[in-house]
């Protein structure tokens, strides 16, 4: 599953994420999902969330 839609996602899924920083070089992180930050039911370059680490960023791919 892709992490383009909202209803997809929910806390403590593991997620590969793309952060802000990394954004040109296509590097992933992964992590579990604390938060989800987009409000609207999709986005065209994945949902923003925050994961148990802090680290903030759009999600690529569902790992679960």
């Amino acid at each position: 599953m892709d992490g383009k839609t909202r209803s997809n996602l929910h806390a403590g899924l593991k997620v590969s994420i793309e952060l802000k920083a990394d954004q040109r070089t296509g590097k992933r992180t992964e992590g579990i999902v604390k938060d989800l930050l987009t409000n609207s039911p999709t986005h065209p370059h994945g949902i923003k969330v925050r994961l148990e680490s802090g680290q903030v960023g759009r999600v690529q791919e569902i790992l679960d």
